[in-house]
This record gives structure tokens, sequence and C-alpha cells, in this order.
């Protein structure tokens, strides 16, 4: 099993900023990515940005120039993965949730969410 825990969610001004951690335990090995989704009420969940075992990261148009993805090689078997957001606008508000895909795992593995709050 596989537990994810996003934490790092809250308010702020718009053009302000937050640093969202996701740590990850348990059967952590053969990742195959980690990412971060958001959902808002009434929109489906979408992309905002992933990292691949081997590094390579993706981001939505939307928040290109201004999320950064991260993560640390894991340690005392927790694996950690960030997302740096800048410049945050009311847009960005959302439950936003940290994903976890391993090789050969047809089901991803999601964390509970965290909720970000930008006001105008």
């Amino acid at each position: 099993q596989v537990q994810l825990v996003e934490s790092g969610g809250g308010l702020v001004q718009a053009g302000g900023s937050l640093r969202l951690s996701c740590a990850a335990s348990g059967s952590i090995f053969s990742i195959n990515a980690m990412g971060w989704f958001r959902q808002s009420p009434g929109k489906q969940r979408e992309l905002v940005a992933t990292i691949t075992r081997g590094g390579t990261t993706r981001y939505a148009d939307s928040v290109k120039g201004r999320f950064t993805i991260s993560r640390d090689n894991a340690k005392n078997m927790v694996y950690l993965v960030y997302l740096q957001m800048n410049s945050l606008k009311p847009e960005d508000t959302a439950v936003y949730y940290c994903k976890l895909d391993r090789v050969g795992v047809s089901s991803p593995y999601w964390g509970q969410g965290t909720q970000v709050t930008v006001s105008s």
C-alpha cells in the first residue's frame, strides 16, 4: 500500500506564493511518476504538473512559468514531491491532490487533498 499526505495549502492573496508538499510512504518502490492535480467546485479534476522517475516535468498551460514541481529522493522510506506556486491567481483556487503512479500497477494512488484559496 501507498500513503500520500499533502500539506501546505491555505489562504493567500492574489500574487502570493504557496508551496505544497506530498509525502509518499509505504510501497513506494517502482514509482513511475508523481504529480499534482486540482479540482474546483463544479469542475473536473485537472492536471497541474507531473514529474516522472526520470525527472521529466509537464505542466498545464495555465500554470507554466508560475508553478514548479520538484522532488526529493526517498529518505527514511519517505518520498517527497513539492509544488511551488508563485503569482497565484483567484482561478488557482481548488483542492489540490497528489497522485502517484507505480510501474505495473493500473490504478493510481491519490492523497486526501489540500485546499488552496486565492483571494482577489
